[in-house]
């Protein structure tokens, strides 16, 4: 849908500044043909990975887990897949695609050029940094929450042969974890009640412990909790259903409890091996330090002081009654399949 919309956009706004009549919008860009992905192959020859997640759900730390790793190269957000105007957009327009499937271009042999441009741009992008570390493995950290399932989707059609690691975190501190990242991150977004309650928090974070205040306005736990339900939901089918054994799955709290055994089970998915030399220096390494929390102190250290960051079970702390029931109402099933308390 996202793809569509923005084409369609560009097209409008093409007419209205140049005028005249436009070429008409593009069809569906086609999958990779099984010749063209062993081509692709040929060129660019590390395997890719994407590691998705609603966002605040560890996808950083896994990043950087993975990335400890010799012959694993993983950095972050280049939003392939995962946030508008997508990697598609690079041949959206209506000219460019016409370009590419032109019966005259004989260098496209008769088929649209668009999925092997796409693949290309994508693999060089992801492989140049990988190749001057040495790296035999390449992936990209991106939180799919704006298009949940579709981010597969699209993945699927230029990366059928990707991997694909998906991170879950109980859906109560992965959004309270965003509601406090929008306080200190992002304020010039929040609403006049969002921010009447981030100066309320600033001014007396003890009042919201416990029983008293919510941080959330009613509308805004229940979108919350309906938009962790969707990533989960949709991400896990189509990412079972698209990649197979090709889709790993694990949670956030897991990790935190056992760096090195989940993060080996990671690696050894990927292809790499997870016993090699001074691995567990690596990943303690890693473990022990939270860039998050740093960052956030540098932001706004008068509300970061009061939250609890990278931590099981925050919501706890703060969750309001109101919030909780609601939370549960919504997404109970989703959290009891994922083996979480309600």
């Amino acid at each position: 849908m996202f793809p569509r919309l923005y084409t369609r956009l560009a097209l409008t706004i093409s007419v209205l500044l140049r005028g005249g009549r436009a070429l008409a919008p593009r069809a569906d860009i086609p999958p990779l043909s099984p010749e063209e992905l062993a081509e692709a192959q040929s060129f660019f020859r590390r395997p890719k990975f994407f590691v998705y997640g609603h966002a605040r759900s560890g996808t950083t730390l896994l990043m950087r887990l993975l990335d400890a790793h010799p012959d694993v190269f993983c950095t972050r957000q280049a939003h392939f897949f995962t946030r508008p105007p997508y990697l598609h957009a690079l041949v959206s327009d209506p000219d460019i695609a016409f370009w590419l499937r032109r019966g005259s271009f004989r260098w496209n042999r008769g088929r649209d050029l668009s999925p092997v441009v796409l693949r290309a741009a994508a693999d060089f992008i992801l492989e140049r940094d990988a190749a001057r570390t040495g790296a035999k493995i390449v992936g990209d950290k991106s939180p799919n929450s704006i298009n949940d399932g579709e981010a597969i989707d699209l993945t699927h059609r230029i990366y059928p042969d990707a991997k694909i690691v998906y991170i879950v975190r109980d859906g109560r501190d992965a959004v309270l974890s965003h509601r406090f990242q929008a306080f200190i991150d992002a304020p010039q977004h929040l609403g006049r009640a969002d921010l009447r309650i981030r100066a309320e928090f600033q001014r007396d974070p003890e009042s919201f412990r416990p029983t008293g205040k919510s941080l959330f306005t009613e509308k805004s736990i229940r979108d919350y909790a309906r938009g962790w339900v969707r990533n989960v939901e949709t991400t896990t089918e189509r990412g079972r259903a698209l990649y197979g054994d090709h889709f790993h799955a694990l949670r956030f709290e897991d990790l935190l409890a056992d760096p090195a055994g989940e993060t080996a089970k990671t690696w050894a998915f990927l292809g790499a091996d997870p016993a090699f030399p001074g691995a567990d220096a690596a990943v303690g390494s890693v473990a022990g330090t939270n860039r998050d929390a740093q960052w956030q102190e540098t932001k706004a250290g008068e509300i970061a002081d009061e939250i609890p960051k990278g931590q099981q079970g925050s919501w706890e702390e703060f969750f309001s009654e109101r919030d909780q029931r609601a939370f549960v109402e919504i997404a109970g099933e989703t959290l009891e399949a994922w083996h979480y308390n309600v």
